[in-house]
């Protein structure tokens, strides 16, 4: 692609604010048989996920009248799935959560509802979340036989002691398991996510995950530095917040991990992991992902090439080109709209949560800061633009960004460590 083209589209995605149809879904299934202290995502463990009081087939009717109402809107606005103006999903999510803890039939009740109401192409990327304990990772060659094509297990390190520390219920041999297990199921691409900067951690106890990672083959690693987060000091938690309040057993885990994080000491564990997976081969496509080549998650392109998404569950999050739109986090009371009330009450209707339209400004800020994340970078000629134009030489002289073989803009490692303090003056 010629550097005018590149400009030209990315002129194109700074000043696009049109609503869009899907190109991908995210389904969040809110459910844990319990709750890591340093998980902010919408969770509800314990009863909630198993026994007899669980309240999964509850969530099951209410996301699937979700998936109806939000696929009535969108038959209205752009025709049926699968015609010219509304083409079929290229990529389905299931999120959560541990959506592996939902019964095989359940999983294809679900997509069968996707594929009906709003198609889903021939080679489009599937992919479920999964914890790797033996009772939590699902069975792999069902859901294979249902269309999954990708599997991302929340590994989070293979350090026997940071797992107890981080209140995981699984073991690092179980990761080796439910690796082997996906392989042999039919599952064709494998993610495992880590943690980097754990309270207590070091550089060698990561140097060692990281190779334990790499000897079990996965085709795909997501490395994510602890954020130990304050979602109630935020406002995310409200009535129609798109965050479940944090539980004080988790509030003294985080004040008493803070003090043991270390900056300097998460900066080394990202400069070996960038140096240790280039000599293996693998693209760091984005700041937190890396991949073999042809296992980049084409879901989470989407988000970063700013392309519209639907989503569906408490808490999730969608894009259509034009607004963000984000479900409340509340499990109750995304049930109590969903759910049939009888001849004499309110029909079903969509649950409660909140909207924020798109101007031209702020597609402008999130294409570039979006297109900075991935190892594309923006076109050079993009510096000259607003939001980049008035940080871009202190970001040059600070190392935070280069030009690259294909002149194009990109974050260096440096960069890719420090993107917060570039983005906040884009912003």
């Amino acid at each position: 692609m010629s550097s005018a083209v590149a400009f030209r589209e990315h002129v194109a995605a700074m000043t696009d604010v049109r609503a869009r149809p899907p190109v991908g879904l995210y389904v969040h299934v809110p459910f844990c048989v319990s709750l890591c202290p340093y998980c902010d995502f919408v969770v509800f463990a314990g009863a909630a996920a198993r026994g007899p009081a669980n309240r999964i087939a509850a969530f099951e009717a209410a996301v699937a009248t979700e998936l109806e109402l939000r696929a009535d809107a969108l038959d209205e606005a752009f025709g049926a799935p699968g015609s010219v103006a509304r083409p079929a999903l290229d990529t389905v999510y299931l999120g959560g959560g541990t959506p592996s803890l939902l019964p095989t039939d359940a999983v294809a009740r679900l997509l069968d509802t996707v594929r009906r109401r709003f198609g889903v192409g021939p080679d489009a990327e599937i992919t479920i979340e999964a914890n790797p304990g033996p009772d939590e990772r699902g069975d792999p060659g069902a859901l294979a036989a249902l269309g999954v094509t990708r599997i991302s297990f929340g590994a989070q390190s293979l350090d026997r002691a940071e797992l107890r520390r981080l209140g995981r219920r699984h073991h690092p041999e179980d990761v080796a398991d439910a690796v082997a297990g996906a392989r042999s199921g039919g599952i064709g691409s494998i993610n495992l996510d880590l943690l980097y900067d754990l309270p207590d951690g070091s550089l060698g106890t990561w140097i060692e995950t990281l190779d334990d990672a790499l000897d079990l083959e996965p085709d795909h690693l997501s490395l994510y530095a602890l954020t130990l987060d304050d979602p109630d000091a935020e406002g995310l938690t409200g009535p129609d917040g798109d965050h479940v309040p944090t539980t004080r057993g988790a509030r003294r885990w985080r004040d008493a991990a803070l003090p043991s994080q270390d900056e300097d000491r998460a900066a080394a564990q990202y400069y070996h992991a960038v140096d240790r997976l280039a000599a293996h081969g693998w693209r760091g496509y984005e700041i937190s992902n890396w991949a073999r080549p042809g296992h980049e998650s084409r879901h989470n392109l989407a988000y970063w090439d700013r392309r519209p998404y639907e989503a569906v569950g408490p808490g999730a999050h969608a894009f259509d080109g034009a607004t963000r739109r984000w479900n409340a986090a509340h499990l109750g009371r995304y049930v109590e709209a969903l759910a049939p009330n009888g001849a004499s009450g309110p029909a079903p209707h969509l649950p409660p949560g909140g909207h924020e339209p798109i101007d031209e400004g702020t597609a402008a800020a999130e294409a570039t800061i979006l297109g900075l994340r991935t190892d594309r970078g923006l076109p050079r000629a993009a510096a000259e633009l607003p939001p980049l134009a008035d940080a871009f030489g202190w970001a040059i002289a600070a190392e935070l960004l280069s030009i690259d073989a294909s002149d194009r803009i990109v974050l260096t490692t440096r960069g890719r460590l420090l993107s917060n303090e570039l983005f906040a003056r884009l912003v």
